[in-house]
This record gives structure tokens, C-alpha cells and sequence, in this order.
């Protein structure tokens, strides 16, 4: 049980290192915390007019819950912890992105990150995601809109792929990015949510 406690508050640990904030930093940006959305995340970094802040905010955030999956796989059976260790990793380092322990529990919406987190678990399923968010993004030019649409396909993909505790697990992350733009939900709702790069 020490060693399921440990590599799931690793993964929320890793999780809770905020890449807007730490990327915004580097490049001597505002505060993500603190402009637009005050949302740390890649959509409101690009706010700044920083198109490579951007991305590598997206790209870390991304890589945080890539990584942690996969290391859990990697360490649970080496150190005897159950096979649920995995799943409840996936979910910890998607928590730790969204309620980060650094960061005063005030942490981003969570799409790049549940993208890394699928991506480790089923990557087809990632790729197909991926490949959907973008034709929404670019299409309609509005990221809530189009990570809300592959929110909503998540929890499908994933019990036609990989059906049991992993399925569970993305209808957890589904609710809580529902959850997390509930603001944006209402700003759709009523005509007034804004588009990418405004």
C-alpha cells in the first residue's frame, strides 16, 4: 500500500508543476494567474502574443501526464503495487494539474494534460482525439468548445479500447474538465465565449 501511496502523490506532485506559470517565467511573461482567463494554461498564455510560450506550455503540460503514467507502469510491478496503481496514477497527475499544491490549488482546465494521460493509456485513442480537437480548434477558433466536444468522446473511445478500470478513470477526467469550464459553458450558452488569440 506505501508504495501505491507513493507513486500516486508522485504523479500528483508532478501534476501540480504548473508549465504556464513555470514557461511564462522563462520567457519573463505576466503571470498566467493574473491576465485574460487567469487560467495557467497554454490557451491563455498565447494571450500574451508569445506563440512559442504557448506551445511549449501545451507540450509540457501534455508531457507531465504522458510521463506519469508511463512511470507508474513501469515502477508498480517492480515494487509489488496492484494494477489499479496505474489508473489511479492517470487520475492524481490530472488532479495535481488542476488543484496544483505549488500554485495554491489554482491550477488549469486540464486539456493538455488529460491529452498526455490518453495518450499513455491508448494512444490511437489520443491520436483520433488529438486529430478532433484540432479540426474543432482551427475551425471554430474556440478552445473551450473543442475540449469540451473531446471530453465528451473520451469516455467512448476509452471503453471501446481499453474497457474496465482505465474507462472509469476517463469518465472521471471527462466530468472534471466539464467541471472546470463550467464558466466557459456559460459564456458558449450565451454567445459571448472568446476565440484563440483574442
Amino acid at each position: 500500500m506505501f508504495a501505491t501511496l507513493a507513486i500516486v502523490a508522485g504523479a500528483y506532485l508532478l501534476g501540480s508543476i504548473s508549465f504556464a506559470v513555470v514557461v511564462s517565467r522563462a520567457f519573463r511573461l505576466p503571470d498566467p494567474h493574473e491576465y485574460g482567463s487567469k487560467n495557467p494554461g497554454a490557451t491563455n498564455v498565447l494571450r500574451t502574443g508569445h506563440r512559442p510560450a504557448a506551445l511549449l506550455t501545451m507540450l509540457g503540460d501534455g508531457l507531465k501526464g504522458f510521463v506519469a503514467v508511463l512511470a507508474a507502469r513501469e515502477i508498480a510491478p517492480l515494487v509489488g503495487a496492484p494494477d489499479w496503481t496505474v489508473a489511479a496514477a492517470a487520475l492524481a497527475v490530472f488532479v495535481g494539474h488542476l488543484y496544483p499544491v505549488f500554485h495554491r490549488f489554482a491550477g488549469g482546465k486540464g486539456v493538455a494534460t488529460a491529452a498526455g494521460v490518453v495518450f499513455a493509456l491508448a494512444w490511437p485513442l489520443g491520436l483520433l482525439l488529438t486529430i478532433v480537437w484540432l479540426t474543432m480548434a482551427f475551425g471554430f477558433k474556440i478552445s473551450s468548445l473543442a475540449g469540451l466536444i473531446t471530453a465528451a468522446l473520451l469516455p467512448l473511445g476509452m471503453f471501446y479500447l481499453r474497457p474496465g478500470i482505465y474507462a472509469w478513470v476517463s469518465v472521471a477526467i471527462a466530468l472534471l474538465l466539464f467541471w472546470r469550464h463550467r464558466a466557459n459553458i456559460r459564456q458558449l450558452l450565451s454567445g459571448r465565449e472568446t476565440t484563440i488569440g483574442r
